[in-house]
């Protein structure tokens, strides 16, 4: 029968392909960002020799405890990512492997996608600033706030710029520290309001937090799930949804009462 003898051939053959095909993909850049935990930075404090938050206008009160904004850091948006570096990702609990268009929504180049980053950031600081001042009931005519941070970009810091705007004016209102001298991380975007918006990538941020001293985590209310997911020993999550929810539950935690949790 020549149609048996051929069989091996055709067997061997289609192996062939499907190993060609394997190998292809193995080294075939694909459209995906490795992300791990970033720096982080204390709000109340300094980056590169000046103040974080600079305030003119109003009185500054000396703080405690620290309020950390956390970050992600990912491959740069045109470097090749291959089947081997997502695989390691997979396995990996400081890594993991977002779509391109997840981590750089903007896309463009490099220089594109850092300007929309930096527009992202400023726009943030904006609302961020006038969620505090809001707060404060403190006029921006007569009240300046101005934001300094170096090399992070995007709109989640806004949640902690607030809190630490309004930790450098007023405190708890008694004379107190909003961090009740603790070590605070956080992340989530801010409007004008003081709604809280989600921001992603948060089990890697809570990595960053809990790996530079934070044991509080404040965090979205609609990220709660992945916050849960992967959250490292030590670090407390809160739960917050808008500005006036985080200050309360900041305060509860001084109290040493029950804060809203995940």
């Amino acid at each position: 029968m020549p149609t048996l003898s051929r069989r091996p051939l055709i067997l061997a053959a289609c192996a062939a392909v499907v190993a060609v095909l394997l190998a292809v993909a193995a080294f075939a850049p694909l459209p995906v960002s490795i992300v791990v935990p970033g720096p982080t930075t204390d709000v109340l404090g300094t980056d590169q020799g000046a103040p974080v938050i600079s305030v003119t206008g109003a009185p500054v009160r000396t703080t405690s405890g620290q309020l950390r904004l956390v970050t992600i850091s990912a491959t740069e948006p045109n470097a090749a990512v291959h089947f081997t570096d997502v695989a390691k990702a997979w396995f990996a609990t400081d890594q993991a492997a977002m779509p391109r268009d997840a981590v750089y929504p903007s896309g463009g180049s490099v220089k594109e996608i850092t300007q929309v980053n930096q527009k992202q950031m400023t726009d943030s600081q904006n609302a961020a600033t006038s969620a505090a001042l809001n707060q404060l009931h403190l006029s921006p005519s007569k009240v300046t706030v101005k934001l300094r941070l170096a090399d992070v970009g995007g709109p989640s810091a806004g949640l902690l710029f607030t809190l630490g705007i309004i930790d450098k004016v007023a405190g708890d209102g008694h004379g107190g520290d909003l961090t009740g001298g603790r070590t605070i991380a956080g992340t989530g975007t801010i409007d004008a309001s003081g709604t809280v918006g989600a921001v992603g990538g948060v089990p890697l941020k809570e990595q960053a937090a809990r790996r530079d001293g934070a044991t509080v985590f404040l965090v979205p209310r609609d990220e709660c799930g992945d916050a849960k997911a992967q959250l490292p020993h030590g670090l407390k999550l809160i739960a917050v949804t808008d500005l006036k929810g985080a200050l309360s539950a900041l305060s509860s935690l001084r109290a040493g009462r029950p804060t809203p949790s995940c």
